[in-house]
């Protein structure tokens, strides 16, 4: 069994979607990051495919049904009637418009992807960068500062939620992620920040 890694050491993924990029925000999400004492070890702007996002978004029913259960909550909650907007108010099927929706979106402008390490790196990021819906995200975050959307909006509107990055949830995601859209050597890099360097 391995030894468990230093905190400092842990690794992230995060993405800039395209509503992040679009909007010019790509500087302010890494200035919020590095003020944080997190380093970015690894910075890529890109186009995704349909095949890399299909890739990126897990593809088993478990995970679509539970994507198609928040939206049928969110009709529910807001007096929306999802049979009659969406043709259905079956789980999988919603579930699996939302996949369609979230694809659509990722391809339709580049996007900027980077692994952040530092002390609970996934944690931090996470706190960083707020809750995944923006109309529940606390001001000083980086969605409650930047973003006004929400579910209930998105669904209306057929598309999926504005919520300007992708950051892993768990650390076993964040290895994933990071294999996925940063595999092969030399994609990753290891440097001490100048404060790491400096003896006290």
């Amino acid at each position: 069994m391995s030894p468990t890694p230093h905190p400092k050491n842990e690794r992230t993924f995060l993405m800039v979607k395209p509503d992040g990029v679009k909007r010019g925000l790509t500087g302010e999400i890494i200035k919020r990051l590095e003020q944080r004492n997190l380093k970015i070890v690894a910075l890529e702007m890109f186009q995704a495919t349909r095949e890399q996002i299909d890739g990126h978004y897990p593809k088993d029913e478990t995970w679509i049904r539970r994507v198609g259960g928040k939206t049928l909550s969110t009709y529910e909650k807001y007096g929306y009637d999802a049979k009659e907007e969406l043709g259905t108010s079956d789980d999988l099927e919603i579930g699996k418009m939302v996949r369609e929706w979230l694809i659509a979106f990722m391809v339709s402008a580049p996007m900027v992807r980077m692994v952040v390490e530092g002390v609970h790196a996934v944690e931090m990021v996470r706190k960083l960068v707020g809750p995944t819906m923006p109309s529940a995200a606390e001001m000083g975050t980086i969605r409650g500062d930047y973003s006004v959307d929400s579910a209930a909006s998105a669904n209306k509107e057929h598309r999926a939620v504005h919520n300007l990055v992708h950051a892993s949830e768990t650390a076993e995601e964040a290895a994933h992620e990071t294999e996925f859209w940063f595999g092969g050597e030399g994609r990753v890099f290891s440097y001490k920040r100048s404060e790491e360097e400096m003896q006290f």
